[in-house]
């Protein structure tokens, strides 16, 4: 499943995310790359332990772990750190699969569904397309500033070269609650069913009351805590 959301918009928000980009320090996004990434990885990387990289982390990561179209599609357990990628002069990342597993110890996540949030407009730079390939077809994706786009960690997929300007992206794993991609599914399909009844029907009504019971138990029989 793939699920493009306008995580923020507003001119406000994406004057101060660009003045915080502005403050990063880069370093070779090699460094971050596992042995198989690492031969398809041309980028940079923001140096997230420094006071601008720490800073422009506590900005993002509550404001996406907070979207409601994010906990109801993904059904978050546990995030990433989050990375900051820059990419120009002909950059890219070749086609690869991300880990399964990511971080050490305590923070160790398996990776169920990845995340690009766009932090550059789409017009100030030339190719750069997020390529996803799941089962039986192949999306492109060019997001706006401020869009996210979730996908899953289980696809094969690429960064096509940049070609002119820069491209600036935040990006990001999260561990689901739910593992099985179908069942997670189901349950963003009847998320959204309830909200679109909410509209229209009472709340304590039998049909959204038993909406809620069959959301809670399957809650139940799939979560894994």
């Amino acid at each position: 499943m793939i699920v493009k959301i306008a995580a923020f918009t507003d001119d406000e928000r994406i004057e101060k995310f660009s003045a915080m980009v502005e403050a990063l320090d880069w370093r070779d996004g090699r460094e971050t790359a596992g042995a198989i990434a690492k031969q398809v990885k041309r980028n940079l990387q923001a140096v997230v332990n420094s006071e601008a990289g720490r800073a422009i982390r506590a900005e993002l990561t509550p404001l996406i772990a907070a979207n409601r179209v994010v906990k109801a599609a993904a059904q978050p357990r546990r995030f990433s750190p989050l990375l900051i990628s820059k990419t120009k002069d002909g950059g890219h990342y070749g086609p690869h699969v991300d880990n399964a597993l990511m971080g050490k110890g305590a923070n160790r996540i398996r990776t169920d569904i990845s995340f690009t949030l766009f932090l550059s407009r789409s017009a100030d730079y030339e190719g750069g397309e997020l390529v996803i390939h799941t089962a039986g077809q192949t999306q492109s994706v060019k997001g706006e500033w401020g869009q996210l786009v979730l996908y899953p960690s289980t696809s094969i997929h690429e960064v096509k070269p940049v070609t002119k300007g820069e491209r600036i992206v935040c990006v990001g794993w999260i561990e689901s609650l739910i593992a099985d991609p179908i069942q997670r599914e189901l349950m963003f399909d009847m998320e959204n069913l309830r909200a679109s009844l909410r509209k229209r029907l009472d709340h304590q009504s039998p049909e959204l009351l038993t909406l809620d019971k069959s959301m809670a138990n399957l809650m139940r029989m799939w979560s894994q805590t």
